[in-house]
Parts: structure tokens; C-alpha cells; sequence
């Protein structure tokens, strides 16, 4: 008798500890600090189901000089997705799009073409390149902080939806980082081996200085 009510104790207790302390989600608080593990958690009392749907039906601007766009749905547009280690986006690639090389330092990413065909391709860290022509149904990985890029292949607009394994997958782009910021040009011609006139015209495009 005395161990029959030990196991009920126990089970009881096991059952109590788990109701108040296991968490189904963590909904993203906006407007709390965010740390190294994400935003902090919104109170389960205001989560809605808001909170757990995002649209990624409209298409994103083009006009620009990559001609695309990505529609980002991650932990920062769609609160629902944090701490779960997934995200979504939307990419819209006009005739003669490009996303130039890049990387996601926090994510693998997973893209799914719907419309059109895209030229898209990795680069290992022995330099082995990995380069293929999706079309519609088709889907490619990208191992997580490794460049790659996509490119639009043929002359009508493509749609492709990637996945990443984080709510927060960061984003480096190559021709940003070495063109658009105020690093000397002295530095980035001794680093690339590109001359002085090529740097500072890839800066005067891109918005960099120095």
C-alpha cells in the first residue's frame, strides 16, 4: 500500500511539473529584448492566432537593381515562428533577377520553385561549386554558411519559396559587404586583387565610401 501511493505521489507530481513548466510556444515580444537565443516571450495571455499566421501571397518589389525581392517571414515578421527553429520567405526573381552571392550564417536554407526557372548554386568549403537549373517542383538545399546565389533563367518572372532551420537565419551579402560600407578601397583592392578603378566604381554603384 504504502509504495502504490508513492508511485501516485509520483506520477501526480511528474504531471503537476510538467503543466507549469513545459512551454508549447514562444511567441515572439516584439518590443522586449532580443538575446543570442531570440526575442523574449510574449505573455500566453495576449497571443493570438495572429501570431501563428503570416501571408506570403503578394508579390515583392522587383524595381530595384538586383530586380528581386524577398519577403522575409521570419521571428521579426512572424512572432509565431520563435524558438522553433524554422522560417519561411518569399522570392520574386523579375527577368534578368539576381540574388547575388550570400550567405545565412544562422541557417540551412530549402528553396522551392513554383513559377518560372532559376539558376541556382552553392560553394563548398574546398571551393566545389554545386550549380543546377531548378524549375517548378523542384527544390535545392544550401548548407548553412556556405555562398550561394540565385539566378533568374529564363525570360519570365520565377517564384520560389525558401525554408531556413532558424526563426533567424542572418543574411551577408558578398557584393554589399565589400562594396556598400566605408571600408579604405586600398583594402578590399589588396584583398580581392581587384584594381583601384574596378573597386571604386563597384563603391559609387553600391553606395560605398573610403
Amino acid at each position: 500500500m504504502k509504495l502504490k501511493m508513492l508511485q501516485i505521489f509520483f506520477l501526480f507530481s511528474l504531471l503537476l511539473f510538467s503543466s507549469s513548466h513545459a512551454l508549447d510556444f514562444c511567441v515572439a515580444d516584439l518590443k522586449g529584448p532580443i538575446g543570442p537565443s531570440g526575442y523574449s516571450c510574449k505573455i500566453p495571455a495576449k497571443v493570438t492566432v495572429e501570431d501563428f499566421v503570416f501571408s506570403l501571397g503578394k508579390a515583392g518589389n522587383t524595381s530595384n537593381i538586383i530586380k528581386a525581392a524577398v519577403t522575409p517571414a521570419f521571428a521579426a515578421q512572424f512572432p509565431g515562428v520563435n524558438g522553433l527553429g524554422i522560417s519561411m520567405a518569399r522570392l520574386d526573381l523579375a527577368p534578368g533577377g539576381v540574388i547575388p552571392m550570400h550567405t545565412h550564417p544562422g541557417a540551412s536554407e530549402l528553396l522551392l520553385v513554383v513559377q518560372g526557372s532559376i539558376l541556382a548554386g552553392f560553394i563548398s568549403s574546398d571551393n566545389s561549386v554545386y550549380l543546377k537549373t531548378l524549375k517548378k517542383g523542384d527544390i535545392m538545399v544550401f548548407p548553412q554558411g556556405l555562398l550561394h546565389f540565385q539566378i533568374n533563367a529564363k525570360g519570365k518572372t520565377a517564384i520560389a519559396f525558401p525554408s531556413f532551420s532558424s526563426p533567424d537565419p542572418g543574411l551577408q551579402i558578398l557584393d554589399f559587404a565589400l562594396f556598400a560600407n566605408n571600408l579604405p578601397s586600398v583594402i578590399v583592392e589588396k584583398t580581392t586583387f581587384l584594381d583601384d578603378a574596378t573597386v571604386k566604381a563597384l563603391k559609387a554603384v553600391l553606395g560605398g565610401t573610403g
